[in-house]
């Protein structure tokens, strides 16, 4: 049996995490961590206490997951993050402290099988499009901007040319922000927070006389349990770091 504790297991996510453990048969729910009325308050107070952690899945804050997971690390304890969040420069030191403590690290953008396969088809688009960008949509309450599924899907584009901004015109913002951030590649990534959305991303490709649109839409956090369970066990059984859940599909 793994035994898994959940950081941030009173947030909508981390409820449907702890409850995904909880009715696996490979997995026993070793901890709860929460700022608010769980077993334990950080992951230092788990350790602390004795509680017994192979790996540790966090779902909790961008001002958070960094420490989170260093700790988990520093002390040999596997973690699989769905935080996003954490700078280029963070995840590097990360990857950095995974090789050296030879404990896994799994951080992915994004848990749902269909957006990880909306990114896949978007890196496949790119080398036939010479201009992209990108529109994401999610509730008031995230954080973050843009997606960390956002970024990651500007990365994986990255690598098909130099420029998706070809043949733009010189451009001048009346208004900051209008053009969005530029990404990657100078690729505009576009984030839109506002209450009925939950997670949802589209990849607008162009060229003369046709666009292409890649879409996906999450309905429902249950999308997500699947590519947990999936990274969770892979993380159990291997001690290297891995960003995205497209690298073990």
């Amino acid at each position: 049996m793994i035994n898994v504790a959940v950081c941030g297991a009173n947030g909508k996510m981390g409820k449907k995490v702890v409850s995904t453990v909880e009715n696996d048969s490979e997995l026993t729910l070793s901890a709860k961590i929460d700022i608010n009325n769980a077993e334990y308050s950080s992951v230092e107070d788990a350790i602390e206490k004795g509680a017994k952690i192979d790996l540790l899945v966090d779902f909790t804050q961008p001002d958070s997951v960094f420490n989170n997971a260093k700790t988990c690390l520093n002390n040999k304890i596997k973690i699989v993050i769905g935080t996003t969040g954490l700078t280029d420069g963070q995840i590097e030191e990360l990857k950095s402290l995974s090789q050296k403590n030879n404990t896994a690290c799994f951080i992915a953008p994004n848990f749902s099988t269909g957006a990880v396969l909306m990114m896949k088809f978007a890196q496949m688009a790119a080398k036939y499009f010479d201009n992209a960008e990108i529109i994401e949509f999610h509730h008031n309450q995230k954080k973050d901007a843009p997606s960390g599924t956002a970024i990651k899907t500007a990365q994986l584009m990255k690598d098909a040319k130099e420029t998706f901004t070809l043949g733009n015109v010189p451009e001048k913002e009346t208004i900051q922000g209008a053009r969005g951030g530029k990404s990657y590649s100078d690729i505009h990534i576009h984030s839109v927070r506002m209450p009925g959305y939950m997670a949802s991303q589209e990849v607008i490709f162009g060229s003369n006389g046709q666009t292409l649109k890649i879409r996906h839409d999450s309905t429902d956090r249950d999308c997500y349990m699947q590519g947990v369970l999936l990274a969770v066990k892979y993380a159990a059984s291997h001690n290297e770091f891995v960003y995205g859940l497209d690298n073990i599909l």
